[in-house]
């Protein structure tokens, strides 16, 4: 099987009520990896977590949080997301941005 070496994953880490030119910044970042090409992204919500502050965010019924931990993922060729990174970068207030290589073993694209 082929694989392509220059793969690269990007996952944001933000919270639910974070916000992006008023709209949920979870969808803005969505809207600009899709503007941008990049083959395709993931929104996933987290039960838990917590970031620099030590705040717990949790789905638990005793500690009900509305910002609870949401990691948006995209995996492209390294050209492709290198080109959208700063974009995200700067879209992302507080949170945490990460970038690392990955092997690709399928990537098929409609376009």
């Amino acid at each position: 099987m082929d694989t392509l070496d220059d793969g690269r994953r990007l996952r944001i880490y933000i919270c639910e009520g974070d916000e992006f030119d008023g709209r949920p910044l979870d969808e803005a970042i969505v809207d600009v990896l899709r503007s941008e090409g990049i083959g395709g992204a993931t929104v996933v919500r987290g039960v838990a977590g917590y970031g620099g502050s030590a705040v717990l965010h949790t789905s638990h019924v005793l500690r009900l949080s509305e910002d609870l931990p949401i990691i948006v993922e995209a995996i492209d060729t390294g050209e492709k997301i290198e080109a959208v990174l700063r974009r995200v970068e700067e879209m992302v207030g507080d949170g945490l941005v990460t970038l690392e290589p990955v092997e690709i073993h399928v990537l098929r694209r409609t376009d």
